[in-house]
């Protein structure tokens, strides 16, 4: 199943900087593995935003919901989650 997943992060301007590279060096670990494995399939930064939009490409929805509630940045996200479907009109045998 593939999802397109937009996340604007929000941390805290009281959180120590040693603390935010902390989580978001965990962080980038955590979705790089995912991306070797497949799951995590592109991911692109949103310009001028602490934000990105991503294709997932999973099980279920709840495969989906395990991955992003793992995610150490998770807490100061706002997450919009999209399903998506092949379109009849692609010429792409590989987007489904």
């Amino acid at each position: 199943m593939l999802f397109q997943v937009r996340m604007d992060v929000h941390l805290p301007v009281s959180m120590p900087t040693d603390q935010a590279n902390q989580i978001k060096s965990v962080e980038k670990a955590y979705s790089q593995e995912l991306q070797r494995q497949g799951k995590w399939r592109h991911i692109w930064r949103i310009t001028g935003q602490y934000s990105n939009i991503s294709i997932f490409d999973v099980e279920s929805n709840e495969e989906l919901h395990t991955i992003l509630q793992g995610l150490p940045l998770y807490q100061y996200m706002k997450i919009e989650v999209m399903a998506l479907n092949r379109h009849p009109s692609s010429v792409r045998d590989d987007d489904s």
